[in-house]
């Protein structure tokens, strides 16, 4: 029966894939009668080259500046909680550490960008979303789906590519925000937007404070959070041709922790996280032949450290990536041809990644201390990229990419991505697909260790690798009042890198045998049934079973998310509301020294606010969080904020 399944899911998949990719015979034979109708106008990163939202056939939700200063959200996990797809596990208070998987896969297999630079810790371990404001975002891009092929490891599952505000030409704007509420938290914003006719600039600050709550049940001292984040970008015309851009971003966060295995409430005071990042990138880009090859030239660069303070022992880390890249692009037309735009892409990357686990006192003084533990490790990577994005006919388009990795400590990687969509003509429907595979490279603790004497790295690790594709059919109603989408996505895992724990507190990693398999429906829909009024909603069926046939924890079987907002009074005042809804999931307790599966609750946690312009340049606005106080959990053993009031001011000049 399981083999009967398989086999029938393969067909499906080249049933889809087929239908949307092969169909183009059919589709130009049809005499177009209207134009097919053009749901969204945004541009979307969909792979090395921009295109159209509507022109791809990945699994793509955009979420704009707008969108998110409306709804009042201050952190990107929080905004990423209404996509569908998307599973958030915050350990506690706001600013805690923060994972999100996608399509039931693993945290670290989402790769995460800002202005172009990977957010990724050099470790290689699960981005941590705790520390990512929203204050100064233009808008959030993201592609659920293996996307290795365009960017490398890390992308196995999918993509959340983030784009800050930019500045303005010829002339200059002021912004700024400040907020204050419940559990005496406070934030303060400020944007500086500008330029002249050649160049433009945007500078961008933010800093948000929180005294928290006890995130544990033991004990009463409160968590809190801070953070700081500074950015700033700059882009100048050089000449009518090339054009230089530069990126430059800094984060400051410090977080109170919790000693979760620990009955003893003396054991949490003290105890807290702290992580300093600085990131940046400068690119050229120059166009020839009339503007028909565009030509890149980038070159980024990241470096982080953590430390975990702690009376009785302490650990900091340090780790960096740089990353070159060069990519050409060719358009051309083939009028006679099924009236034709083309475009192909050839590409070459370096990437090196740092990572420094640094000595204690503690740990010198130690003699069951590996010194090795705290060496430097280096890792190095090239690849080569192609890509050819073809429209024919202005209603079939298709994508294909492909990319080899030469890496210098695993075995080379190969990838590729396919998709396509067709506006169907004389109808409001697109469908599209996609289907690709993707690669996650072992962490450097995975390789290397954490504390020798009970987390024991295996240097043989394989790179995790994975087959996945999607099909979906995208609809619009009453002349696009109301758009639908539904997609089945298909996805497995083999090689995935484990952690084994043992009875006496040591535990190593190691590959397992066999797949992974991951599978589901995601839907979506928007409403805008008249001026000022507009809902949208989200549900997700995700299931999503380990090699050993276990359900994966912290990954909920039902999902969804459902929001209304309405604009009145000239749109001077809004109001709005939200609901998120998180089914019944497992997860994983420590409990004396030995792991066992514990069962986490549903549940729905509903947001209301609104906002007022006084005046053009100044506008109030209010919110409360949690409106019915529910309590629930994400990570076992962390307690989730309560119901929470805010109120703040935003400015422009």
């Amino acid at each position: 029966m399981t083999r009967n399944l398989l086999q029938h899911k393969k067909s499906i998949l080249v049933l889809g894939t087929a239908l949307t990719v092969f169909s183009l015979g059919n589709a130009l034979a049809q005499e177009k009668k209207q134009e097919p109708v053009q749901l969204k106008e945004i541009l979307v990163t969909a792979g090395r080259t921009p295109i159209e939202e509507g022109k791809t056939g990945r699994a793509v939700t955009v979420i704009t500046g707008k969108q998110l200063e409306q709804n009042q959200v201050r952190y990107v996990a929080d905004a990423l909680r209404m996509v569908p797809g998307f599973a958030v596990s915050r350990s506690g208070s706001k600013g805690g550490m923060t994972n999100i998987r996608v399509r039931g896969a693993e945290a670290n297999h989402l790769l995460v960008m800002v202005d172009g630079v990977e957010m990724n810790a050099a470790s290689g371990d699960a981005y941590d979303f705790g520390a990512l404001q929203a204050e100064d975002i233009d808008r959030i891009e993201i592609l659920r789906g293996p996307q290795s092929a365009f960017w490398g490891s890390n992308a196995l599952a999918g993509v959340v590519n983030i784009i800050t505000k930019g500045g303005k030409r010829d002339g200059f704007k002021i912004s700024g925000t400040t907020e204050a509420g419940s559990q005496n938290s406070w934030l303060g914003g400020v944007l500086l937007q500008g330029g002249a006719e050649n160049y433009d600039i945007a500078l961008a600050a933010s800093y948000r404070r929180t005294k928290g709550f006890n995130i544990s049940n033991i004990g009463d001292e409160k968590d809190g959070d801070e953070n700081l984040t500074l950015n700033g970008k700059v882009n100048i015309d050089l000449s009518d041709a090339a054009k230089l851009d530069a990126t430059l971003r800094y984060v400051k966060n410090r977080t109170d922790l919790d000693n979760m295995t620990s009955l003893n409430p003396l054991d949490s005071i003290g105890l807290e996280g702290k992580t300093n990042e600085l990131l940046g990138s400068v690119g050229l880009t120059w166009t020839a032949l009339d503007d028909a090859l565009t030509q890149k030239l980038r070159f980024t660069g990241s470096d982080r450290k953590y430390e975990y303070i702690a009376p009785d022992y302490p650990a900091e880390n340090k780790g960096s990536r740089y990353t070159a890249s060069y990519q050409a692009t060719y358009a051309f037309d083939t009028p006679s041809f099924a009236d034709a735009h083309h475009k192909m892409t050839g590409g070459i990357e370096w990437q090196q990644e740092r990572f420094h686990q640094i000595a204690t006192e503690n740990d010198l003084s130690n003699p069951w201390m590996d010194p090795t533990q705290f060496e430097h490790h280096k890792r190095s990577m090239y690849s080569f990229v192609g890509e050819y994005n073809g429209e024919f006919a202005d209603q079939f388009f298709v994508n294909l990419g492909l990319r080899h990795d030469v890496n210098k400590d695993f075995d080379d990687a190969t990838t590729f991505s396919l998709s396509g969509a067709w506006a169907i003509p004389d109808t409001n429907a697109r469908l599209h697909s996609s289907v690709g595979t993707g690669v996650t490279n072992p962490t450097f603790f995975e390789q290397f260790g954490y504390t020798p004497s009970t987390f024991v790295g295996n240097p043989n690790l394989k790179p995790e690798k994975s087959l996945g594709w999607d099909i979906g059919l995208e609809y619009a109603f009453f002349d696009g009042l109301l758009v639908t989408d539904v997609t089945y996505f298909n996805q497995d895992l083999r090689d995935e890198i484990v952690t084994v724990y043992n009875p006496d507190w040591t535990s190593t990693v190691k590959n397992l045998d066999g797949k992974s398999r991951r599978h589901g429906v995601e839907l979506a829909a928007t409403l805008n049934l008249f001026h000022g009024f507009t809902a949208g909603g989200s549900y997700t069926y995700t299931s999503s079973k380990g090699a050993d046939d276990l359900d994966a924890v912290r990954r909920p079987r039902h999902s969804g998310s459902a929001n209304v907002a309405y604009t009145f009074y000239e749109d001077r005042a809004r109001l709005f509301g939200e609901a998120v809804f998180n089914g019944k999931m497992e997860d994983v307790a420590f409990i004396g020294g030995a792991s066992s599966r514990v069962n986490l609750s549903s549940y729905t946690v509903v947001n209301i606010g609104g906002s007022y312009k006084f005046t053009d340049k100044l506008e109030g606005y209010a919110r409360i969080e949690n409106l019915f106080d529910k309590k629930y959990q994400e990570v076992y053993g962390y307690n989730t904020p309560g119901r929470g009031a805010f109120a703040g001011l935003k400015a422009s000049f």
